[in-house]
């Protein structure tokens, strides 16, 4: 999916995998490798980066809507445990073209009703390789997803290393888009 694009204006971009912030100025060549979970994985003469949507409009000529930000299925208004995983399932690690639920990343996900009658959420998920910098950023892109949906009023996602992650918790689907098949 390799197509090169110039950057019209300076942005803020993630460093992949070390997770740092860095600005990548105007004039940048930029070949995307990856638009899943609402974001751009480019590769430039400096490595890869992660581009937010809001800054993807910088790329020249690049169509931001094909950047889907909403979990498909979910219903406006309505919660449910499974509304939950499908917003999951909307976030990817930059680097690698599977989901985090299918790649066996999430290992837990409570759901506890608040006085209000709203719900307070808490996942704990983990890496493919411990003191991965881009950790950080995917927690944060699960949370604010989760949080987007209707009624919770509270969502936490925590890192844990308890098990540890093998290819072997990826899914029957990751691995068919993996080709481990």
């Amino acid at each position: 999916m390799s197509s090169e694009y110039l950057l019209t204006r300076d942005i803020t971009a993630t460093v992949i995998p070390a997770g740092d912030t860095v600005t990548l100025t105007a004039g940048t060549s930029a070949h995307i490798v990856q638009t899943l979970g609402g974001s751009v994985t480019v590769r430039t003469d400096a490595g890869l980066f992660r581009i937010t949507r809001e800054n993807a409009d910088a790329l020249n000529g690049f169509d931001v809507s094909k950047l889907a930000v909403s979990a498909p299925g979910v219903a406006a208004g309505e919660f449910s445990e499974a509304a939950v995983w499908a917003a999951m399932k909307t976030c990817f690690d930059p680097e690698i073209p599977v989901n985090i639920v299918d790649l066996g990343l999430v290992y837990d996900l409570s759901v506890e009703q608040t006085p209000t009658g709203g719900h307070a959420l808490e996942v704990k998920m983990t890496l493919t390789a411990p003191g991965c910098g881009m950790g950080p950023v995917i927690a944060e892109d699960a949370r604010q997803k989760i949080a987007a949906l209707p009624t919770v009023e509270s969502a936490k996602v925590h890192i844990v290393w308890d098990p540890i992650w093998t290819p072997q918790m990826i899914s029957e689907a990751g691995r068919k888009t993996l080709g481990l098949e």
